[in-house]
């Protein structure tokens, strides 16, 4: 299904909620992150006949190292686990993978797995997704701001040539459309250092439902909600 201009190109979601999920059961905070990967290859398979080409996920922000070690080494190993579980499925549902975020406090072998499922789905086209691990919007910024500053004191680019375009291609997301639409669950209403540059016009939905909850017809339900905004990027619609 292709979208149409009442439904979001590009979703991304800040997946929140596991956690509180499996507390409010009596279990372990990663049995929630384990049901919260489960509700991924949902969304995953729902996504593309929803209208959507492009979702991002965001599975680990810079700050959540702060977490337990118990939890932060749950977590890890769930991606890992993730990746290698789901890379056929994925590459015979047309799913291209791919990742954002700072690797290099990665653990070398999740990267090989990384970098592994991004060529093994590269040439997937139903759906693209993203996912952040170890991303911040902030830190995002800060490692394109030295990237193009590289470039200036190297004389490669003229610091006058130093606009918005410019920087966007700094961006982990240079190919990857801006978001129209970005949800988060769990009834909290920040961003958290979440595409911080790239949502600058995004629509926003701040849903109480926690993410292993969110169902396919949850994301319908605010969909639907979308096409009835308007989006006027600064303009006026006449």
């Amino acid at each position: 299904m292709a979208s149409t201009p009442d439904t979001p190109r590009h979703v991304a979601i800040i997946m929140d909620g596991n956690g509180r999920w499996a507390t409010s059961k009596g279990w372990p905070r990663l049995v929630g992150h384990r049901k919260g990967a489960e509700r991924v290859k949902e969304i995953v398979r729902a996504a593309p006949d929803q209208g959507i080409e492009w979702l991002t996920i965001y599975a680990f922000s810079t700050e959540n190292w702060k977490r337990s070690t118990e939890e932060v080494l749950g977590l890890m190993g769930l991606f890992a686990r993730y990746i290698q579980r789901e890379a056929e499925g994925l590459s015979a549902e047309g799913v291209r993978m791919r990742f954002i975020g700072n690797r290099k406090r990665l653990d070398p072998k999740l990267q090989d797995l990384m970098a592994w499922i991004e060529e093994r789905t590269s040439a997937n086209t139903r759906l693209n997704l993203t996912v952040a691990i170890n991303y911040g919007g902030r830190d995002e910024l800060v490692r394109a701001a030295r990237a193009l500053a590289r470039k200036v004191a190297d004389g490669a680019l003229d610091p006058e040539a130093v606009d918005e375009a410019a920087l966007d291609r700094a961006l982990d997301t240079a190919d990857i459309p801006d978001p129209d639409l970005v949800i988060r669950t769990s009834g909290e209403t920040r961003v958290s250092n979440f595409l911080l540059w790239q949502a600058a016009y995004a629509e926003f939905e701040f849903t109480p439902v926690l993410w292993p909850d969110f169902t396919p017809e949850v994301l319908a339900e605010i969909l639907s909600r979308y096409g009835n905004r308007e989006r006027r990027f600064g303009g006026v619609v006449s």
